[in-house]
């Protein structure tokens, strides 16, 4: 039983938006039942333990927390070690790219698969990308602030809600998880 999980908010602490102090998630997030809760950089990262095992009561409770302390909703996506190192292990552009122009958008929920075949139809220069069931892997060749190929075009095709993080910070997470 994994009792240590990590926490991805979407869209906080980014172009003034949303902002959240580390150290205040951090204090509400234990105060809600949360354990041994640490965070990674700015953009909304948390590492923490919990008894409860599902993970879709576990998003529930840190929305639900957030929601009532700051009065805005933030997506939450809650994945195990085990998730995040299959994601950056099975990652199709590994040894093919720069490690700074690897992308992991992680969507909340499995996109549908005529959706998939369709976004897999797309074409963008100087971009590739791979959809599998838990990950949109992108390889942006000329960096991720100048794709085209971004997380809100992601959840617009593909109809579901994620977040982005990059290679250095999936490790990083690993690693501290």
């Amino acid at each position: 039983m994994e009792k240590r999980f990590v926490a991805l908010l979407r869209g906080i602490n980014v172009g003034g938006q949303k902002k959240i102090k580390m150290a205040d998630l951090k204090a509400i997030l234990e105060a809600s039942g949360l354990q041994n809760v640490s965070t990674y950089i700015q953009s909304g990262n948390v590492v923490f333990e919990c008894e409860e095992q599902e993970k879709s009561k576990i998003e529930q409770l840190i929305f639900t927390t957030i929601q009532k302390h700051y009065g805005f909703e933030v997506p939450t996506l809650v994945l195990k070690a085990t998730e995040i190192d299959s994601i950056i292990k099975n990652n199709p552009f590994k040894g093919k790219a720069e490690d700074n122009n690897l992308y992991f958008v992680l969507p909340k929920q499995e996109p549908d698969s005529d959706l998939t075949v369709e976004f897999n139809l797309l074409n963008f220069e100087h971009e590739d990308f791979l959809v599998s069931d838990n990950c949109v892997y992108l390889l942006c060749k000329k960096g991720y602030g100048k794709a085209k190929l971004n997380n809100n075009l992601i959840e617009k095709k593909l109809k579901v809600e994620a977040t982005t993080r990059n290679l250095k910070t999936m490790q990083k997470l690993l690693e501290m998880v």
